[in-house]
């Protein structure tokens, strides 16, 4: 466990932090960013568990708690000499995880006929909003993978756990009947939209 009985240190007020290995590098390093947009989409995460309950909820819960697995993943470099299970690591157990419950829930949904706008019950917003993180935090992760290396599991995770918040998105959205379809070329008739 963790213990902060300090918050502030001042040790980034010149524009530099420290990796979990002790390294310092500029804040706005790849590795930093990276790690950072986990927590971004992890607060996300947050905002949607105000609109969920019961097993959506719970999952949501135990996301949160990977993702903070994932961000002390990126935040300590991968070393030749580490010991096989003695620094946190995403895992693919937690991978497939997801993929098991990525198809349980499209199991139940109403078939796509067109991709989805973000939108429909709160939750579902706040998903997809966290799915959009998600994806940026999967690029940072990809172009830190080919400058230094990274976890391969951790792009994995990232990948798939994209696709179950979209999924979930769905199935908060009165399983897939409450989604907002794009119609292509929609705003394109300058009609649209006027008063009658």
């Amino acid at each position: 466990m963790v213990r902060l009985t300090r918050i502030y240190t001042r040790g980034g007020d010149r524009g530099r932090t420290s990796l979990a290995d002790g390294t310092r590098v500029p804040k706005h390093h790849l590795r930093v960013e990276a790690y950072g947009t986990v927590d971004e989409a992890n607060a996300v995460l947050g905002l949607a568990r105000l609109h969920t309950s019961g097993e959506a909820d719970a999952m949501l819960a135990r996301i949160q708690n990977d993702l903070f697995d994932l961000g002390a993943d990126l935040a300590r470099p991968p070393s030749p000499d580490e010991e096989p299970g003695g620094t946190l690591r995403v895992v693919a157990a937690q991978v497939v995880r997801l993929e098991r419950e990525i198809d349980a829930m499209n199991a139940d949904l109403a078939p796509l006929d067109s991709f989805v706008l973000p939108g429909g019950t709160p939750a579902a917003a706040h998903l997809h909003h966290a799915r959009t993180v998600v994806r940026r935090a999967e690029r940072l992760v990809v172009a830190l993978g080919e400058r230094e290396p990274v976890n391969p599991e951790a792009i994995r995770y990232l990948n798939r756990l994209s696709d179950h918040l979209f999924v979930l998105a769905r199935r908060l959205n009165d399983g897939g009947r409450r989604d907002v379809p794009w119609v292509p070329g929609r705003g394109r008739d300058d009609s649209a939209g006027r008063d009658g």
